[in-house]
């Protein structure tokens, strides 16, 4: 199957379990996989056989910045839903990266990554 991947989209947002994290905020990162045939849009040139790009990153922005969150589980699912409901799309995979994680190690980052599929009940 054909994807569309966009990575390292950084955006600030207040997620988290302790309450200092949903007050301070911190920047978080998702990579994200669409995957969705893409031969016409390659054949015919045609954005309207494909997905925007800039819209998908707006999508993925304004779920960020938006409601506060305890888990970023929950944030990836918002991402995931949302991405299945309004674009043509048979499955997103979505990773949602916290590199400020409040853990008291030396790390890159935290992170969880789920895959949802179009028509998928829950």
């Amino acid at each position: 199957m054909d994807k569309i991947i966009l990575k390292g989209i950084k955006c600030y947002g207040y997620h988290g379990i302790l309450s200092e994290e949903n007050v301070l905020g911190q920047e978080f990162v998702v990579d994200l996989e669409m995957e969705l045939p893409l031969e016409k849009a390659g054949i015919s040139d045609d954005s309207e056989h494909t997905v925007n790009y800039a819209e998908v990153t707006k999508v993925i922005i304004d779920i960020v910045k938006g409601k506060p969150r305890c888990l970023i589980e929950a944030v990836a699912e918002d991402i995931a839903a949302a991405l299945l409901t309004w674009y043509p799309v048979n499955s997103a995979k979505v990773k949602v990266l916290k590199p400020a994680a409040p853990v008291p190690a030396n790390f890159d980052y935290m992170a969880v990554e789920i895959k949802r599929f179009a028509g998928e009940n829950k």
